[in-house]
């Protein structure tokens, strides 16, 4: 027993198997090279104050996750639909993070080094618990457990401050729809299924968009589908269209809408809809800011 227990307690306090989607994971030690192959797997990393050696869709990133920050200087490993699995070798990882969509790949994947599979957007999914997951388990693989709770007790006294903000001004009595436009007649509109919804109910907002989405939490519609929630309030994320505002201003049916009658049109910066846990803190925060700030009858 002496001798197990001496056993135990050399090792690392990382080492351990972890269950994943395709099977199990088994790691001696907390790896220090790690390949993520989604923009998820890559914010968590940066959160728990890792750098990827390879990420997919390098320059994507900086576009449209933005934050937080990934280093210059990052190789790209390709897609993420359909990554470089010489890239990745080359870069000898000691830990591949990826998700379900590269299935099909996955054997040649753990043939290159130790991956873990998880997928934060699939049928069924909650998001954000998902993340959250994924969050939790990367931290111990890296020893990292005491920054991973101190990432969600933030996010959550972030959550719980941005609700106050709202409620002591009086601005949960109205739903909120939260749309990207695609043209100027149809939206991305986001459902209760999505990662936003997390933010939606911790800020004490109803989402007025009441139908399940596709799996990764939105619809598609067209402008006319948001006109019989006339008590809603309006929430464009960007970034829009140019010349959309012109066209919208000249658009019959978008002056009709009661939200752009009553002033009800707010727009937040690009956050990305697809991401880890991080997203739900971003857009709380600048969705608190714009409606305190007050709406618009437009885009901008």
């Amino acid at each position: 027993m002496a001798l197990l227990l001496t056993g135990l307690l050399s090792l690392p306090a990382s080492a351990g198997t972890w269950q994943h989607e395709h099977g199990t994971i088994t790691l001696d030690k907390a790896p220090e090279r790690i390949v993520a192959l989604n923009w998820a797997a890559t914010e968590a990393l940066l959160l728990l104050g890792v750098t990827p050696v390879g990420v997919a869709d390098r320059d994507g990133y900086d576009v449209w996750v933005n934050q937080p920050a990934l280093p210059a200087g990052v190789p790209n490993i390709g897609t993420r639909v359909a990554p470089s699995l010489e890239a990745i070798a080359e870069l000898n990882p000691d830990l591949i993070v990826t998700s379900s969509e590269m299935a099909p790949a996955s054997g040649l994947l753990a043939s290159i080094a130790p991956t873990y599979a998880i997928s934060v957007y699939s049928e069924d999914n909650r998001p954000f618990e998902k993340a959250t997951e994924m969050l939790i388990t990367l931290a111990e693989m890296l020893g990292r457990e005491d920054r991973a709770n101190a990432i969600l007790a933030d996010i959550e006294q972030t959550l719980e401050a941005q609700r106050r903000r709202l409620e002591e001004s009086g601005m949960t009595d109205r739903p909120v729809a939260l749309v990207n436009f695609l043209d100027d007649r149809h939206v991305r509109i986001y459902a209760p299924n999505g990662l936003y919804q997390s933010t939606l109910s911790a800020l004490g907002l109803e989402n007025a968009w009441p139908r399940q989405g596709n799996f990764w939490g939105f619809s598609v519609v067209g402008l006319e589908a948001i006109a019989p929630y006339r008590n809603s309030r309006i929430v464009v994320i960007s970034p829009v269209l140019p010349g959309l505002a012109g066209t919208l201003a000249n658009s019959p049916f978008w002056t009709y809408l009661p939200p752009i009658a009553r002033n009800e049109v707010y727009q937040v910066d690009a956050v990305w809809p697809f991401g880890g846990v991080f997203p739900v803190k971003r857009l709380a925060i600048m969705l608190t800011d714009a409606l305190l700030e007050g709406g618009s009858d437009n885009v901008r």
